[in-house]
């Protein structure tokens, strides 16, 4: 299976009906992909239910926003369907996955080899019964035999990429392995690892990755994103510090005990008043990948590196999976539309400058485009040192 390019998850922009999803093609997707230079830019789209429910029972109109995207330089090559409600075992998310699977099917640009759809890890770790893992075995099972359909029907797959979090019932990508394999079909059932996530769990990132694939499952995508970091929580400055960081949406806190294992809170007050601070913190807010944040606080830019070079050893070039850039435009500050553009297609820039870095051969070897040069199996466009699909 080969890849799709890198993208940048356009979830980001709010959208309550198809109009605003085309609206906001125009308003920020169409200007990112300017600014970053390139004639094609991949997209990782939420849809809202009703909309996808729309599209799922309207080919015409599926084709039609095919069109819109490319008249725009856009591509769709995965939806984000990760929104805390639903959970894993209520039929409601079965539905929704269902027909954003539909969806995507028929968006997928014709040079790609599959379509990810990001998931939820389950659901909230509380709570969650016996009872509901039992019906979310249940509606996954389910979920894989449309997408076996989906599959036979178009050629090329549309696959679930789970994607463990803080907080929920699979909350690292350990907990993700240990509940999938065995349960789902690994063909069309693999996970998204979030770069944040995998660094606020302070676990080793090849060991981690090597692990998924030991497993029998693979990495559908890697979603590219930087944590904070707080090396002496207990310092008076790194304390206020991150103290402006918090804000609306909980951004849950690890901390590193002596033994290695980890302690947290599911938001960063609840961590500056309970956590000793003993050792490091980690804070699961999405930084901009192409700055760093002020001093004494740091970013988790080696835990992203560490994972692409673990993913690339598992898989090589030819199967490397999508990648997807990540930002919360609240934590980066990018408020009005002009520094978000800015500020995202510097992130995509970045990412892939970070992909270059790997120094593989942009010329063609045994048959194949190597990485740096195609942007995941895509042909790419040169944006400085860097390739952008």
């Amino acid at each position: 299976m080969s890849d799709g390019p890198l993208s940048y998850s356009a979830d980001l922009h709010p959208a309550e009906s198809l109009f605003d999803v085309v609206e906001q093609l125009d308003r920020y997707s169409e200007p990112i992909r300017r600014a970053v230079g390139t004639e094609r830019l991949g997209l990782g789209l939420r849809l809202p239910a009703n909309v996808a429910y729309s599209l799922a029972r309207d080919r015409s109109a599926r084709r039609r926003l095919r069109v819109e995207l490319a008249a725009r330089g856009l591509e769709v090559v995965t939806l984000n369907t990760g929104s805390d409600e639903p959970r894993w075992n209520e039929p409601a998310r079965l539905q929704y996955t269902l027909d954003c699977a539909a969806v995507l099917a028929d968006l997928l640009p014709d040079r790609v080899a599959y379509g990810t759809l990001g998931t939820l890890p389950l659901g909230w770790r509380a709570p969650w019964t016996p009872a509901a893992d039992a019906a979310a075995e249940r509606l996954l099972r389910t979920l894989a035999a449309t997408l076996r359909t989906i599959d036979a029907v178009n050629g090329r797959p549309v696959v679930l990429a789970v994607e463990p979090a803080p907080g929920y019932v699979l909350e690292t990508v350990p907990d993700a392995v240990h509940w999938l394999a065995g349960r789902v079909d690994p063909r069309y059932v693999g996970l998204c690892v979030d770069t944040s996530a995998l660094a606020v769990s302070f676990l080793d990132p090849a060991a981690v990755v090597s692990a998924v694939y030991r497993a029998g499952l693979r990495v559908q995508k890697v979603q590219a994103a930087t944590a904070v970091q707080a090396d002496d929580p207990r310092d008076p400055a790194t304390r206020r510090a991150l103290a402006s960081l918090t804000g609306e949406v909980p951004q849950q806190v690890r901390e590193l005990l002596p033994d290695g294992q980890t302690r947290g809170a599911d938001d960063l007050p609840d961590a500056l008043a309970h956590l000793p601070g003993t050792g490091p913190w980690r804070v699961n807010r999405h930084l901009p990948l192409h700055t760093r944040p002020a001093a004494p606080l740091r970013a988790t830019t080696a835990v992203l590196r560490q994972t692409v070079d673990a993913v690339l050893a598992a898989t090589g070039p030819a199967d490397f999976p999508q990648v997807e850039v990540d930002v919360c435009p609240r934590a980066a500050g990018l408020i009005d539309q002009a520094t978000l553009v800015a500020g995202v297609a510097a992130d995509i820039a970045g990412v892939a400058a970070l992909l270059d870095e790997l120094e593989l051969d942009p010329e063609e070897t045994d048959g194949g485009l190597r990485l740096s040069a195609q942007s995941l199996a895509g042909p790419m466009t040169r944006v400085g040192s860097a390739w952008v699909g």
